[in-house]
């Protein structure tokens, strides 16, 4: 074992598998805690199931990263609950990099809400994570409600995401009904084209849908990464997000109302059975409520998909609903002279126009030709995040050839502090294996076992 530095990296989704790969390419040692078995985060738990191409070529992409040889993979272990930050400095490594994420919804608007989560009212996170894993009976997931005539209040992707969730199930269901049997793989075609080739319509089927309520105006809606420092780019910028909007609403049949805005909830029996909106408008580009103009709106189900914020951690400071830098350039948390953070666990930082500078025109061709739009958009996102991970990581590195070499026997401390951890959790080393055995039950396997009994039956 050769004198060198050693890093932890938290966190092994894009983020921290880009990192992790980035220290390893120049010969530094790096330990990635992850807090679940999986390393892959929202792909696996966030980004819906039916991007089932886009889970597998993301997930073997995180995989493959982290089975570097100067990567060591430690699952479920959770920075703040089975370790601590200074715990993790008092072991004497050269770094420690924060690649947590961004998995805490941000809160409603209306405190009082919270008080109704799991009745009626849901967040984001938690309901994409139970959609993803509901047709696994063992998952042990909380479940959630699902109705027609849900209320969503959100804008950007993932609230589209959650849409196309709910209509789903609910025109599944209505399907059931009638003796039509399909699944979400089916239905992301476009449910227009399944109640055509039905000779079906939703208001036929007794559907009214889920309706999408949004602050600002429909092409202010953070649907595509394209730059918008011009007036002109700006422009185009909105042309695109209509389009992107109008052509999710015609094939999955939701509802969008904006320039509207939640300021109060209806509740009854224990229960928020719907919320009270006011009508808004903009003054440049501020939302400013409209006077007079509100009213109620009853809703069996209330989704809140407003984003995602970095979830506070133990001895991480934090300002406002981020953390706290001291050093904006190394991405430095204040307090800490070598912890660090990258990817989403720094909200609103930007210095990402290098892998901007192609996305106009990516993302006309993928508008064009729609067809799987959502899942390239996802995947520029994370090709987005990459690089600038990339780049973060390159002056973090930078900093370290500034710092002392760890002696083979601080380095070999290290290796059994890590080795503790292993030993809490049963993970004995053996990534691969360890994947298979904790990868959940897939719709797409479950279907096809399904086919293959009708088959044998019908033979």
């Amino acid at each position: 074992m050769e004198r060198g530095h050693y890093v932890i990296v938290v966190g092994g989704a894009v983020a921290g598998a880009e990192a992790a790969f980035q220290l390893a390419r120049r010969g530094i040692r790096v330990a990635v805690l992850e807090q679940n078995a999986l390393p892959y985060g929202k792909i696996e738990y966030g980004l819906p199931k039916w991007h089932v191409k886009l889970r597998n070529k993301e997930e073997a992409a995180i995989d493959a990263k982290l089975q570097h040889p100067l990567v060591r993979y430690v699952p479920k272990v959770r920075l703040g609950r089975d370790v601590r930050l200074p715990e993790l400095l008092q072991w004497g490594v050269s770094a420690v990099i924060l690649a947590n994420g961004a998995w805490r919804d941000r809160p409603f608007p209306i405190p009082e809400a919270d008080a109704y989560v799991g009745r009626g009212f849901y967040y984001q996170n938690a309901f994409m994570y139970w959609f993803n894993l509901m047709h696994d009976p063992d998952s042990g997931v909380d479940p959630c409600e699902v109705a027609d005539g849900a209320i969503i209040v959100g804008g950007g992707l993932a609230s589209i995401d959650v849409a196309k969730a709910l209509m789903m199930l609910t025109v599944e269901e209505a399907l059931r009904k009638r003796g039509i049997t399909t699944h979400v793989l089916e239905m992301e075609r476009g449910i227009d084209r399944l109640l055509q080739r039905h000779g079906l319509s939703l208001s036929e089927l007794g559907v009214r849908g889920c309706t999408l309520y949004y602050r600002r105006r429909a092409q202010d809606m953070p649907l595509t990464p394209m730059p918008t420092d011009t007036p002109e780019r700006l422009a185009r910028a909105q042309a695109v997000r209509l389009k992107v909007l109008q052509t999710a609403q015609r094939r999955y049949l939701f509802n969008v109302q904006e320039l509207h805005m939640p300021v109060d909830i209806l509740a009854e029996g224990g229960r928020m059975v719907g919320l009270v909106f006011c009508r808004t408008r903009l003054e440049g580009e501020r939302v400013v409520p409209v006077e007079g103009s509100h009213y109620e709106v009853r809703a069996p189900v209330v989704i809140s998909s407003i984003g995602s914020v970095p979830e506070p951690l133990p001895d991480v400071p934090m300002q406002g609903e981020t953390y706290a830098f001291s050093d904006p350039e190394l991405c430095r948390v204040a307090g800490y002279e070598n912890v660090f953070a990258v990817g989403n666990a720094v909200t609103g930082r930007g210095n990402i126009q290098e892998s901007l500078r192609h996305s106009r025109e990516v993302v006309e061709r993928i508008v064009e030709r729609y067809l799987g739009w959502d899942a390239q958009l996802y995947e520029l996102l994370n090709r987005q995040q990459e690089s600038r991970v990339a780049e973060e990581v390159s002056r973090i590195a930078e900093h370290l050839t500034g710092r002392p070499l760890l002696e083979e026997e601080q380095i070999r401390a290290i290796e059994e502090q890590l080795d503790r951890l292993c030993l809490q959790v049963g993970y004995d080393g053996a990534y691969s294996h360890w994947i298979q055995r904790h990868l959940p039950k897939r719709l797409e396997e479950l279907l096809q076992l399904e086919l293959s009994e009708e088959e044998e039956e019908a033979e």
